[in-house]
């Protein structure tokens, strides 16, 4: 690669003038925009923050930090990223173990990773994921969300952030004090009403920030003693470098990793939804990893969460007519104007009410007729969807997409093998004496490892003839071991005394036939032949001379 293109490479992955074309004539519908998001984003963020033990304060950093670094560096105009329900069930048993100390490191230490990941353009991978798996790990994170609010709903944070939610919330349940615990309940249900019914009365204001004020208005008029978020903090703290040991690292790596690759997924599936609902042009998912992780790096430095790109507010900004990343960018300037004005008020807020939002947030990731689909297209399909959603509940997303990824890997690989096959047909023209002790058998398909034994015994059971044409014409695709079997049929025919032909093979499987000897077996090198009329002739010469 030559110096001049490593450059324009680089250039491609850095912000430029091209990212705000069309700002003068969408500037008005951009901040309008940012500011719908802003609103939707801050009980998110404030919700997913105590969520993932690492506090409020945490959320609303890194909604406002990286918002503003993902928006500035990423590869879309309308992604908004900060905290999501997906990066919450990863990051929360992690905590758990390794201690809330541990935030600031393993957020950059998994920035760095997403940005080597856009470097290396591995952007494109994401494509490779398929789509009941990426549902049925949908479902699983939207049940993981429901079950974590569970103990603020009945007003405990006692085994809030441990390894298993549906551990944490039977937990809850079975220790509660409901003397008390109606109060929460309530407080849940009313957030839940609300938003269900604000909608219909006007969407101009969203419901989550109507039922937020309806909550904490109810707790403070009534005298209630219930959880609240407590102080934050007036401004954005200074950066700070984490600590880091060798120690540190090796215990951190592995949870880096795993962040990292939901990062890269999540934002990556987020953008591509995104720009498949918005007539607003491509997007770079290489760039959009390196400013997910510098969005990361940003957060951890001064105390925020992983980011990744979110679904939900990035839904919300393609809805409110968002164009340019100046939307993305005022989502976080209104955020840190809350910080700056509001944080005492926002401190009063019960996380009972932030339960109860992020509990409709879940239910309503869930889309009944995309699980209808899913289960009905193919059996198949529907094995991997509710794989990935039990293994993503009872053990850990990343596994999840794992073994969906592979399972989906083995069922197409089944699907081809099936597919390939060994026909016998009729010699081309007029019938000639002899031609009964001529085989000619067409190969389909692929000749893979998964599939070329079970061809190629077929075509070694041939018996009572004298030649055997192998037509290879049809064969789409050839892998090594699918040579090698070849070869090893060809040689078990000619030893048994029948003459072996080999016709139509294409161009590109040559090299490889060669390379493994496969045809090293045959009788003479004119045994190779192109044209069936010609492998014809030669086998009835080969039968007439016998």
């Amino acid at each position: 690669m030559s110096g001049g293109s490593v450059v324009a490479g680089v250039r491609g992955l850095l912000p430029g003038p091209a990212d705000y074309a069309g700002l003068r004539r969408s500037w008005r519908g951009d901040l309008l925009a940012g500011v719908s998001v802003g609103v939707v984003a801050l009980p998110l963020a404030l919700g997913f923050g105590v969520t993932s033990g690492a506090g409020a304060e945490a959320g609303l950093i890194t909604a406002i930090v990286a918002g503003l670094v993902a928006a500035v560096f990423g590869g879309s105009g309308i992604q908004v990223s900060g905290p999501t329900g997906a990066m919450v069930v990863v990051l929360a048993p992690i905590l758990a173990k390794e201690g809330a100390g541990a935030l600031a490191l393993v957020t950059v230490m998994a920035g760095v990773i997403v940005i080597a990941a856009g470097a290396l353009r591995l952007g494109r991978l994401v494509g490779l994921i398929p789509w009941p798996v990426i549902e049925g790990f949908t479902l699983g994170i939207a049940l993981i969300i429901l079950l974590q609010q569970v103990p603020a709903a009945v007003g405990s944070t006692e085994g809030a952030h441990g390894a298993k939610a549906w551990a944490a919330a039977f937990t809850a349940v079975v220790h509660a004090d409901w003397s008390a615990a109606w109060r929460t309940l309530a407080l849940v249900a009313s957030v839940v009403v609300v938003m269900a019914v604000w909608p219909r009365v006007t969407r101009v204001v969203p419901g989550t920030i109507v039922a937020i004020v309806v909550a904490t208005g109810a707790v403070m008029v009534l005298g209630w003693e219930v959880p609240v978020i407590g102080e934050l903090p007036a401004g954005l703290p200074a950066p700070a470098l984490p600590e880091a040991s060798l120690g540190a690292l090796e215990a951190l790596a592995m949870p880096a990793l795993a962040i990292a690759a939901l990062a890269a997924i999540e934002s990556l599936l987020s953008v591509r939804v995104a720009h498949a609902r918005a007539d607003v042009g491509g997007y770079d998912a290489d760039r959009e990893l390196v400013g997910q992780g510098l969005a990361s790096i940003a957060s951890g430095l001064v105390g925020g969460m992983p980011a990744t790109g979110a679904i939900a507010r990035t839904a919300v900004n393609v809805r409110s007519g968002a164009r340019t990343r100046l939307a993305a960018v005022t989502h976080a300037l209104v955020l840190l104007g809350v910080v700056v004005v509001a944080s005492t008020a926002v401190a009063r807020v019960p996380l009972a009410a932030l339960a109860g939002v992020l509990m409709v947030t879940a239910i309503t990731m869930v889309r009944p007729a995309v699980v209808r689909s899913v289960m009905r297209a193919s059996r198949q399909d529907a094995v991997l969807f509710v794989v990935t959603a039990l293994v993503t509940v009872s053990v850990d997303l990343i596994y999840a997409i794992a073994i969906g990824v592979a399972g989906a890997a083995l069922f197409a690989l089944r699907a081809v093998a099936r597919a390939a096959g060994v026909h016998r047909e009729e010699l081309p023209g007029d019938a000639a004496h002899g031609d009964e002790r001529i085989a000619l058998l067409r190969l389909d398909g692929a000749l893979f490892f998964g599939a070329a034994d079970r061809v190629l015994e077929r075509v070694a059971r041939v018996h009572g003839v004298e030649v055997v044409i192998l037509r290879m014409s049809q064969v789409r695709m050839l892998d090594t071991t699918g040579a090698q079997v070849l070869g090893e049929v060809v040689a078990s025919l000619e030893r048994r005394g029948v003459t072996v032909l080999v016709k139509g093979v294409q161009p590109r499987h040559l090299p490889l036939l060669e390379h493994t000897g496969a045809l090293d077996a045959l009788a003479d090198t004119d045994h190779l032949v192109d044209d069936l009329d010609a492998a014809v002739a030669k086998a009835r010469a080969v039968v007439s001379a016998g």
